[in-house]
């Protein structure tokens, strides 16, 4: 079992509960996984604390802001998406805070966490950081795969986009989209929220690395203008 420091909920908390409503068996089954009922399980998701040892070092400082994202998205309800034009929630089920802050938080310890970076903080710390993190939570469901059978498991579908901004010049160096998707191993809550921690973990290892590479790239062109022209 994995825990979280500091007091968190565990993302491997057990949702018996969820066991018989997550049966995804035809309409049926979505009319259960959407009934109006109070939630009874907080679940959140890991920081990723392992990238690749080539990752560079910067001395640098980052703000990372809040994600933006759609409505159906920004709240701490656990989308499930039955079909591409419809989404639902689970009923007995929350994250412990709205998805973008969520998302956020586990970013900021990510990179953290690296131990590759000068200092890393939020906009509203009033941080006077060289650069800053400007995300869009683009996706952040789970769903059932395209051509599914009725009863076949959901996947969760996670896409991040990034732009980094010098806040120096306010121009945007770099700018990437990152998505994961992972098959849930069941449609108990447990395991749809394990197949989020695994999809999210590996889109923000894919955006720390390559936040931290564009940031040391600019950093190094920027230091040769300062040896050639002086400044």
């Amino acid at each position: 079992m994995r825990t979280r420091g500091r007091g968190r909920v565990s993302v491997l908390r057990p949702a018996t509960a969820l066991a018989a409503a997550l049966a995804l068996s035809g309409c049926a089954g979505f009319q259960q996984i959407t009934a109006v009922t109070t939630p009874a399980e907080l679940y959140t998701l890991t920081p990723k604390s392992s990238f690749d040892p080539a990752t560079p070092q910067v001395a640098a400082q980052l703000v990372v802001e809040e994600p933006t994202a759609a409505s159906g998205v920004s709240t701490d309800r656990i989308a499930v998406m039955p079909n591409p034009l419809r989404m639902q929630y689970f009923p007995v089920a929350r994250w412990v805070d709205r998805a973008p802050l969520m998302v956020q938080t586990l970013l900021l310890e990510s990179f953290e966490n690296s131990g590759r970076i000068a200092a890393v903080g939020r906009s509203a710390v009033g941080l006077r950081a060289d650069y800053s993190l400007v995300t869009d939570l683009r996706e952040f469901q789970a769903r059932l795969p395209e051509g599914a059978a009725p009863g076949d498991i959901v996947e969760v579908l996670v896409r991040l986009n990034i732009k980094i901004v010098d806040s120096r010049t306010d121009r945007i160096v770099g700018s990437r989209s990152f998505e994961d998707r992972e098959p849930s191993a069941s449609n108990a809550m447990l395991d749809v929220a394990m197949a989020f921690d695994g999809a999210l973990g590996t889109v923000m290892r894919r955006a720390v690395e390559w936040t931290l590479a564009t940031v040391a790239e600019r950093e190094a062109e920027l230091g040769g203008r300062r040896d050639r022209f002086g400044y």
